[in-house]
């Protein structure tokens, strides 16, 4: 069976989105499958743009190739999920949220004005018609699944995938760190854990590690560190091995993370397969499904004295940070989370 995987790709910008596509290219393959990831570039900026790639994606033919006949289209994002197939299924990342949760916003470039709103009324309507063209729909997290049905009263299943290389990560000691992982951009709210350390009362330090998405993301965070005087607390790693990244994971005596709305969140199935409590923010949306308060986690405001009084009840003695990071563990485990159960569901008839 031929399966076409369907993405898009915001140029020079890779995260979670591309580890997942190569992910499920390489399960697929796995298991007797030929797989091929078909990708189409993305940009919403200008905004009359996304008319274009909607329009682009519905002129793309997939159902034959010069290899042959197309079985199956996997639909992942936003407008590729669009791509017309008679055999597909989608299995939404998220839809472009900039135009239904993150709509005017501060996390959005679609504003509830004349040119906005037209915009966003062509997403949803495309959203309406395409989506009902697939056998099946699926997304990657409840948090998805809910939206889904809160926007566009559409049934979708959720089905988890492991993060990257999930079984490599290991426990070590719990040193005086706690490690924050991901992307540097406006909807990581780095500036809120800065802010939390401000208010920290501890000596703890906090290691940021993330490529940012650019530089004004980037200058705009190493300033506010100078800002609160924070050089000696905070340290950043821009780029890391994936050995260093390991073993930072497994040294820190927690992980931060307290994202706006995130749809999954890799970092929480890292943390937690690393034996490390995760410190997430009650509107962070996907680490909710996995994180619960004061058992393997907490889960608090997003408010920096309430992030900074964890973080400091953490700093006082490794016994909580030992204890929740076991339980994180138990948890994950339990859930049985695998690649093989994602392409059975995927591509059963």
């Amino acid at each position: 069976m031929k399966i076409a995987i369907t993405t898009v790709q915001a140029p020079f910008i890779t995260g979670g989105a591309e580890f997942l596509a190569n992910n499920l290219r390489r399960a697929l393959i796995k298991n007797k499958f030929e797989a091929e990831i078909i990708t189409m570039p993305f940009m919403d900026r200008p905004l009359h743009l996304i008319e274009d790639h909607i329009v682009a994606s519905r002129l793309i033919h997939l159902e034959d190739c010069w290899a042959g006949h197309i079985d199956l289209c996997i639909g992942l994002k936003f407008p590729a999920y669009c791509i017309p197939h008679s055999n597909k299924v989608i299995w939404a990342l998220h839809q472009h949220r900039a135009a239904y949760d993150l709509f005017n916003t501060q996390y959005s470039n679609i504003k509830d004005d004349d040119e906005g709103n037209r915009v966003k009324s062509l997403i949803y309507k495309a959203d309406r018609c395409y989506l009902k063209e697939a056998k099946r729909i699926y997304t990657i997290a409840d948090n998805v699944t809910n939206r889904m049905k809160k926007y566009n009263n559409v049934q979708s299943r959720t089905l988890y995938h492991p993060c990257p290389d999930m079984d490599k990560f290991y426990s070590g000691e719990y040193e005086n760190y706690i490690l924050m992982p991901s992307r540097i951009n406006i909807t990581k709210r780095q500036h809120l854990a800065i802010e939390a350390m401000a208010q920290s009362k501890s000596d703890i330090k906090l290691y940021i590690m993330g490529k940012a998405d650019n530089t004004y993301e980037c200058d705009k965070m190493l300033d506010l560190i100078k800002k609160y005087k924070l050089q000696n607390r905070i340290r950043y790693f821009d780029y890391v091995s994936q050995e260093e990244k390991f073993k930072l994971y497994a040294n820190a005596k927690a992980v931060l993370f307290i994202p706006f709305d995130e749809d999954y969140g890799y970092i929480t199935l890292e943390a937690m397969s690393a034996s490390k409590a995760v410190i997430t923010a009650t509107d962070s949306g996907g680490p909710l499904e996995f994180v619960a308060d004061g058992h393997n986690g907490f889960v608090v405001l997003p408010d920096p004295i309430e992030i900074a009084k964890v973080i400091d009840e953490l700093a006082k003695t490794s016994l909580m940070a030992e204890s929740m990071g076991r339980k994180a563990k138990e948890h994950i485990s339990n859930m049985n989370i695998s690649w093989d159960s994602v392409v059975k569901e995927l591509t059963k008839l």
